[in-house]
């Protein structure tokens, strides 16, 4: 086994295959999942920037769900990274753009408030400091007092209950978890019943956050062997970007680098060597990620 390997495992099979109605149980599960997931984290061939982009747009699609917009993560990668300066995304992408932004820099008050500007840092402080409780009890009372104060707040109470969950693991980023599979229904609970909505909903997300991390471990190491086979100018920034974002246009992300043609015939490129997946099928407007 190698090392990324180990240190990104499935979770057990006695946290896998359990189904914990009480909260003890599941709150028992959600800490293993969680120690599994830091574990996975400290792990340097996990692209960690390309692992969070990619938890996040999954938590946007769960999200873009709950305000009754069933958008695809192909749809919001669209709206996101085919976006013309001075343009807008649509609802569905404005979700996933904020789940971006949530998850691209330390988890602090300031940032997160580049990813939800409608509301002040000062009341971002106020939900998101970090308080003397358990994770999974912090993150229920985030969930109720966003819910209490804001109107259709169901993204930004996703949004902030796992920034508080990653403040209470002492984790320097949003890892989304939470905001993956909370309800609608669980974030109208209260007390002990949220708290067991929680649990239960680590210990889902926590399945594909190590699976996930697992793929991209395995990706990103291919990606890095054949770096000696690339010859293009400006090829190791190129690939840096491919480590970081989960998907890339190469006529907007790669032309800084090189040119609008040379971009596109390196990206075709990695496709070829095994490297990249070109995620949308078409023969324009292309995007390239793990």
């Amino acid at each position: 086994m190698t090392h990324a390997a180990s240190l990104a495992p499935h979770l057990p099979d006695w946290v896998q295959d359990a189904r914990p109605d009480g909260l003890d149980a599941a709150s028992f599960g959600a800490g293993a999942a969680l120690a599994m997931l830091h574990l996975a984290q400290q792990d340097a061939g996990l692209p960690q920037p390309l692992w969070r982009a990619r938890l996040a747009l999954q938590a946007a699609e769960h999200g873009a769900r709950l305000t009754g917009r069933p958008e695809s993560p192909a749809q919001m990668r669209d709206e996101v990274h085919l976006l013309r300066p001075g343009e807008t995304p649509g609802p569905a992408g404005a979700i996933a753009l904020a789940w971006l932004r949530a998850v691209e820099r330390p988890v602090s008050a300031a940032n997160l408030h580049r990813a939800l500007p409608q509301l002040s840092v000062t009341q971002l402080e106020s939900w998101t400091l970090p308080a003397k409780q358990s994770a999974i009890t912090r993150a229920a009372q985030v969930v109720q007092a966003v819910m209490a104060d804001i109107a259709r707040g169901e993204t930004t109470a996703l949004m902030l209950a796992d920034a508080a969950l990653a403040q209470a693991l002492g984790w320097r980023h949003v890892v989304p978890l939470l905001g993956r599979h909370l309800s609608r229904r669980d974030l109208r609970l209260g007390a002990d019943d949220l708290r067991l909505a929680c649990a239960q909903a680590i210990i889902r997300s926590s399945r594909t956050a190590l699976a996930t991390a697992m793929d991209l471990t395995r990706r990103a190491a291919i990606l890095k062997a054949i770096r000696p086979k690339l010859r293009a100018r400006g090829a190791d920034q190129a690939l840096a970007q491919f480590l970081t974002h989960d998907a890339l246009a190469p006529s907007r992300a790669l032309v800084p680098m090189m040119s609008d043609r040379a971009a596109r015939r390196f990206c075709d490129r990695l496709v070829e060597l095994g490297a990249l997946r070109e995620l949308t099928g078409r023969d324009s407007f292309r995007l390239y990620g793990l």
